[in-house]
């Protein structure tokens, strides 16, 4: 039996179930049946607008996003999905500070679902930098199905580690 890195810590009844789903190659149908299909934002210029709406919808207050990218050196492997980023510089006598979400370029392409859990994740770090039950809060007032999505994200990585493309 093979290593599920994406769902380490989650109890041996649900790993197993996993492991029987891929076994009998059934992984695939389920992720099918819930997201039949892979969304189309596969630029980074797309991607920054999709980011800025959500970010407009539900955290208007919250400074803006100077740069929102795809990027291929974000390792999914050690846990990375995307990363949001703080940068303050002095300019003169100005304080210049820039927001960046970067969004592991795995996710260019898949559902929209999953892509919409990690950005919702990174915008809730523009308000709270730990992962904490603040965070989560924010995190189930701009997508309530945040959880659950994780979850078929984390399986979603497993099935393109374990098997490849879905899509």
């Amino acid at each position: 039996m093979s290593t599920l890195k994406y769902l380490t810590g989650y109890p041996v009844t649900i790993t197993d179930q996993i492991h029987s789903l891929i076994d009998n190659d059934k992984l695939a149908g389920l992720l099918l049946k819930k997201y039949p299909f892979s969304h189309d934002i596969r630029t980074d210029k797309a991607l920054y607008s999709y980011v800025v709406e959500l970010k407009n919808q539900f955290l208007r207050q919250s400074g803006p996003l100077s740069k929102v990218i795809y990027d291929d050196k974000i390792d999914v492997i050690h846990q990375a999905l995307g990363l949001h980023s703080f940068v303050s510089r002095v300019q003169g006598n100005n304080l210049k500070a820039k927001n960046e979400i970067r969004i592991g370029s795995v996710f260019k392409n898949g559902p929209l679902e999953c892509l919409k859990m990690i950005v919702v994740h990174e915008l809730a770090h523009l308000r709270e930098k730990e992962h904490n039950k603040a965070f989560y809060k924010l995190c189930e007032y701009m997508e309530p199905d945040y959880h659950q999505l994780e979850f078929d994200m984390r399986l979603y990585l497993t099935y393109l580690d374990q098997v490849g493309k879905l899509y």
